[in-house]
C-alpha cells in the first residue's frame, strides 16, 4: 500500500513541478532557474510543515515522500547549476546555490515553526 501512497502523492507533485516550470519559464525567461528553485523553495516549505503535524506514516508517504518528492528536485537542481557554471556564468551559479540552500532550510524551518505555532 506505501508503493500505491507514494505514487498518488507523485502524480499531483510531478505535474505541478513542471507546470511551474513552465509558467515561470514564460514570465521570467530562461537565464535563471526559477521554476526549480521555486518549487524546491515551496516544496522545503510543505514538507517543514507537515513534520509539525501528527500524521500517520500513510499520510506521510503520500504528502511527503510522495508528493513533497516529486514536487521537489534535487537532480535538477545539480544539473542547472553545472549548466550555468558551464555556460560561464559562475556568479549566477554561486547566487543559485547560495538561494536554494538559505531559502530551502529556511522555508523548511518556517513551515514547521508555523504548524508548531498553529497547534500549540
Amino acid at each position: 500500500m506505501s508503493v500505491l501512497a507514494v505514487a498518488a502523492g507523485a502524480a499531483l507533485g510531478a505535474p505541478i513541478r513542471y507546470l511551474t516550470d513552465l509558467w515561470l519559464r514564460s514570465v521570467l525567461g530562461a537565464a535563471f532557474p526559477w521554476g526549480t528553485l521555486v518549487v524546491n523553495t515551496a516544496g522545503s516549505l510543505v514538507l517543514g510543515a507537515l513534520l509539525g503535524l501528527p500524521l500517520s506514516p500513510q499520510a506521510m508517504a503520500v504528502w511527503g515522500t510522495g508528493f513533497c518528492g516529486a514536487l521537489t528536485t534535487y537532480s535538477t537542481f545539480a544539473f542547472e547549476t553545472v549548466q550555468l557554471a558551464r555556460g560561464g556564468d559562475a556568479r549566477r551559479a554561486a547566487v543559485y546555490v547560495a538561494a536554494s540552500l538559505v531559502l530551502g532550510i529556511a522555508s523548511a524551518w518556517a513551515g514547521l515553526s508555523v504548524v508548531r505555532a498553529l497547534t500549540g
